[in-house]
């Protein structure tokens, strides 16, 4: 047991708010003003992790904080001798820290494929009569974007951007993803993936320390504005500069950027495997 002075429990709750307040703050703002941002909010309506929950700074399992009885009004926390600490995790989440054990460890096993350039976010539009973000253009247009599809091999192994597909572009990929066969088939180059780990970590709350949930958040931002960029939306006004996946130097660019979060992502899946092991132990 790791004993935090109220001092310093108190410095890296105040260094954790202040940090994550860079994204928390501006999307309430847009919120209040009915604003929609095509990128952004896509990190705080597909994922259900609430902004104050974000803000929110818990040290971990295995940390009594002095002074710390304010936490005492989550079910979570006990009074020990050497402070207020989470308790034992609870049977009731067993299940869902064995999944993501599970599904971390297999993902971690698999070398990366970085071959599918994004391509899933233009399979989501392919011969759509309405798209998800309708108030911003397509750069080559709707058979532009179509021909793209077309032409190219789509090879998502990610089920909950597969999902996403356009009827039509569903026969095009080339695997079958499903909810059953997640296990199986996810892998360390997929962009979803590793946005996902924000998943993970905040289905682990608050028995993983918050700095991981803000590690794997900020991660995420990094990679939906790729996964944005290389999509067929023209976003340039928002000062999103295309990755032009539908040529050589754009798939080219894509791929570098693709390697660079395999490399991010590594250190913060195996953070989270380590700390399933030890809730599990």
């Amino acid at each position: 047991m790791i004993t935090l002075t109220e001092s310093e429990w108190r410095a890296r709750r105040d260094a954790h708010v202040q940090r994550v307040r860079r994204w928390t703050v501006p999307h309430q703002e847009r919120r209040s003003r009915g604003e929609k941002h095509p990128v952004l909010d896509f990190l705080f309506t597909y994922y259900s992790h609430r902004p104050a929950h974000l803000e929110r700074w818990h040290p971990g399992a295995g940390v009594a904080l002095v002074g710390g009885e304010e936490y005492l009004r989550w079910p979570a926390y006990r009074s020990t001798p050497r402070g207020v600490a989470l308790g034992a995790l609870p049977d009731g989440r067993r299940s869902t820290v064995e999944f993501v054990r599970d599904l971390l460890s297999a993902t971690a096993s698999r070398p990366p494929r970085l071959g599918c350039f994004g391509l899933h976010e233009w399979a989501m539009v392919y011969r759509a009569r309405e798209v998800r973000h309708g108030s911003w253009p397509l750069r080559l247009g709707p058979a532009g974007t179509d021909r793209v599809v077309e032409s190219s091999t789509i090879k998502c192994s990610h089920f909950d951007a597969y999902r996403f597909f356009t009827e039509p572009a569903r026969p095009l990929n080339t695997l079958r993803p499903s909810r059953e066969g997640q296990v199986e088939l996810e892998q360390p180059g997929c962009l979803h993936a590793t946005m996902d780990l924000f998943k993970w970590s905040y289905k682990l709350d608050p028995f993983v320390p918050s700095e991981v949930v803000a590690d794997c958040f900020e991660l995420a931002v990094d990679v939906r504005e790729m996964d944005m960029r290389a999509s067929p939306y023209d976003l340039a006004a928002l000062g999103y500069e295309p990755v032009r996946v539908e040529t050589e130097r754009g798939r080219a660019e894509y791929v570098r950027a693709q390697s660079e979060f395999v490399r991010r992502a590594e250190p913060l899946r195996a953070t989270l495997i380590t700390l399933c092991e030890g809730l599990l132990a």
